[in-house]
């Protein structure tokens, strides 16, 4: 004790030194960029050009454009399709795998694989498979089926879209669940089995209740993925956002904003404030129904 009591009155600002690499990553490439794209959001700032202080022109433009609207829509359209699924389907998964049963850990390997493979790869693999000319099209196709336009149908590229994400994201939230589950104490399952409650009613009354902190952590990160979505939609849509552009998300219209020579900085980080802004809301929400559900 006498040794850390001399050591901290010879370097007071120790502790500050063991945080000072953290602390200056975390300034440089979260609070600089933060602060920066904050600021040029009320500029008309291009890529070679400063720009000028235009206070809410930036995000008054937005109100009539109509790519924000459908950037808007298909950003919140991916949050209500994907988030649903990214909470429910990797909890059945999770009791699924923690069983003890014959060839269970190949199936633990093969549904965790997608989450480490590169988000490139698999938007190609999709592609492939999704594609005009590709396998599941041939597949309905021999079957006697016609082909569906998976990549160039509106609405099926942008299901299609959250279809990957799903399956990429089920193996992340299982490990998460099965983090949850393993601290459900046993006994209050075998306690529900002798007052005669079935598979269906123990998950509802016993499994859910006990993850149900885990399933609100499950939805937080899920909906701020699912609003910041862009490189599915991406590699399956193209640079051009789909037909037309009607599967453009808001994240995709900040890269087309602001990018290339002639890119207009100051309106695409208008566009990131509000998409950061979304995604705090939705965090909030997210939180003040778990709050409310608690109370009741």
């Amino acid at each position: 004790m006498a040794t850390v009591s001399r050591v901290r009155r010879q370097l007071p600002s120790s502790p500050w030194l063991f945080a000072a690499p953290g602390l200056l990553i975390a300034g440089v490439f979260v609070l600089y960029p933060f602060f920066s794209t904050l600021t040029n959001s009320f500029t008309d700032r291009r890529t070679l050009i400063p720009g000028e202080f235009v206070g809410l022109a930036n995000f008054r433009e937005m109100l009539h454009d109509d790519m924000f609207w459908i950037g808007l829509r298909n950003s919140t359209l991916y949050v209500l399709g994907v988030v649903p699924a990214l909470v429910v389907l990797p909890l059945l998964l999770a009791l699924l795998v923690r069983k003890n049963i014959p060839g269970i850990t190949f199936f633990r390997a093969a549904f965790y694989t997608p989450v480490v493979a590169s988000i490139v790869v698999v938007g190609l693999i999709w592609v492939w498979l999704l594609d005009e000319r590709g396998l599941v099209n041939s597949l309905l196709e021999t079957v006697g089926a016609g082909r569906v336009g998976f990549l160039s149908d509106q609405w099926l590229l942008l299901l299609s879209a959250m279809a990957v994400t799903v399956w990429k994201g089920l193996g992340y939230y299982m490990i998460i669940y099965l983090a949850a589950l393993a601290g459900v104490p046993r006994e209050l399952h075998e306690a529900a089995a002798v007052d005669g409650a079935g598979a269906v009613r123990r998950f509802l009354t016993v499994t859910v209740p006990a993850v149900r902190s885990t399933m609100v952590l499950v939805a937080a990160l899920s909906s701020v993925a699912a609003f910041k979505v862009f490189s599915e939609v991406y590699l399956m849509a193209g640079p051009s956002g789909g037909p037309a552009g009607e599967d453009t998300t808001l994240v995709m219209l900040v890269q087309r904003t602001g990018t290339g020579l002639t890119g207009r900085v100051g309106y695409a980080s208008a566009l990131s404030v509000v998409v950061f802004a979304v995604t705090v809301v939705l965090m909030l929400l997210v939180l003040r129904a778990d709050r409310k559900e608690v109370r009741t």
